[in-house]
């Protein structure tokens, strides 16, 4: 049912947090998974999080996951890509055959009148394929 399974991940308690659920669903299904981390390019003006833009930190955050992942027995690969992170983790969906985008949410777009513009909710809407939000 779910071949191929996409986890965009950043470096956040909740990204972390999806990861149970994710290896739930890929050995569930015996699903390929690709975990994505996007870098966000700012716009001018725009200040910048050293932290969550660096190579290094990058290149840590995606090795941290396949250990993960390979630590239960599920293979990975991974991908970093540039770009605004909803759009992006749509187009990645899109061109690797995604059967279902599984991320966390930080619930930043929730105010009183609704949901505003988060990244999940950018996802659900835009994504060619369903989308597992964990809370």
């Amino acid at each position: 049912m779910f071949k191929t399974v996409l986890f965009p991940i950043d470096q956040t308690r909740e990204s972390r947090q999806a990861a149970e659920v994710v290896a739930n669903v890929v050995k569930t299904y015996s699903s390929r998974l690709i975990i994505l981390s996007v870098v966000e390019i700012p716009e001018e003006g725009e200040a910048t999080n050293p932290e969550m833009t660096s190579a290094e930190a990058i290149a840590k955050l995606l090795e941290d996951a396949k250990n993960l992942f390979q630590s239960e027995g599920i293979d990975s690969e991974t991908m970093e890509r540039q770009g605004k992170p909803a759009f992006t983790i749509c187009d990645v969906a899109d061109e690797i055959e995604s059967d279902l985008i599984i991320m966390g949410c930080r619930g930043i777009g929730l105010t009183e009148e609704g949901v505003t513009d988060s990244v999940s909710n950018r996802v659900i809407n835009l994504a060619p394929c369903p989308v597992l939000v964990v809370p």
